[in-house]
């Protein structure tokens, strides 16, 4: 298993400034990260925006992560599309701008079958063969699932598929998927409030929104499960629930585009059709981040 990508991995929003993707302050932010001890970045996933940024843009965001986390932290570039043809470009341009790795999102809108997972994603290893790839499932999102059986053939059958950002919040499937495809898969959650027993299940880690916002406590709790300290973790979780459940209370990634905002990181603007929050979205945040020790 590649002990690279274990931990905390914050799910990077995009910084935006009058339309525009602000590059300076998401260096600044990378930077905060790597200080606040996170272990990885993922940038342009779902909390990036991914679907609101032009081609270009998604290139250039994952551009500069590389170039900011200079080989101090792991890369893991989104690279994902419902188009097979684009998934591939974006990985090849990840593989190109020296990411550690990709994660690549099951097919949205058109579901696949299982076949056709299986299909989409062949393709996209065949096209980078020394890249690392995670598959993200996320059905919340995608309404198509991705089997564990059919994982487990992708992980037998290309060396490059090496792990799965689990978002299902189905804390069966990490079990199943390690009988399946053995303690070498990784697997991260890409669900903060389950990501307690998700590692307890097996997991190495969280692709997470809220350490966007708690950094610091995002890697110590990860660190303590990771060390086998669930007494140490469960105290962390109880900081952070409040948190982790405040920033879904409306469309993702407005709540944490505020909280950010709040601690002076970036500005919250977001893409249409994501909206600013709500003056109730707003309280419940900085009640969640006071919980947590984040704010006075």
């Amino acid at each position: 298993m590649d002990a690279r990508f274990h931990g905390s991995f914050p799910a990077l929003i995009t910084p935006f400034k009058d339309g525009k993707v602000d590059e300076a302050a998401f260096r600044k932010l990378i930077e905060w990260h790597i200080a606040e001890g996170t272990h990885g970045i993922v940038p342009v996933g779902t909390t990036g925006e991914s679907p609101t940024l032009s081609h270009d843009e998604h290139k250039r965001v994952v551009e500069i992560a590389v170039e900011t986390a200079a080989g101090r932290i792991p890369v893991i570039a989104g690279a994902g599309s419902n188009s097979t043809a684009e998934a591939v470009d974006f990985a090849v341009h990840a593989q190109q701008a020296g990411a550690d790795a990709a994660l690549s999102v099951v097919p949205y809108y058109n579901k696949p079958t299982q076949q056709g997972l299986y299909e989409h994603f062949a393709a996209v290893a065949r096209a980078v063969p020394d890249l690392p790839i995670f598959v993200y499932n996320v059905p919340g999102r995608t309404v198509a699932e991705i089997s564990v059986e059919t994982l487990a053939c992708l992980d037998r059958d290309f060396a490059n598929i090496i792990g799965t950002k689990d978002a299902t919040a189905d804390l069966a499937r990490p079990s199943l998927q390690r009988l399946a495809s053995g303690d070498k898969f990784i697997q991260l959650s890409g669900e903060d409030g389950t990501a307690l027993a998700f590692n307890a299940h097996g997991g190495t880690g969280c692709i997470s929104v809220t350490a966007n916002v708690a950094p610091r406590l995002c890697a110590e709790f990860q660190e303590a499960t990771l060390a086998g300290d669930y007494a140490k973790a469960l105290t962390i979780q109880d900081r952070l629930m409040p948190l982790h459940s405040a920033l879904f209370c409306e469309t993702s990634p407005s709540p944490v585009k505020y909280a950010v905002s709040l601690l002076g990181h970036a500005l919250e603007d977001a893409r249409l059709p994501i909206l600013p929050a709500t003056e109730g979205a707003r309280q419940q945040v900085k009640a969640a981040m006071v919980h947590a020790g984040l704010l006075n």
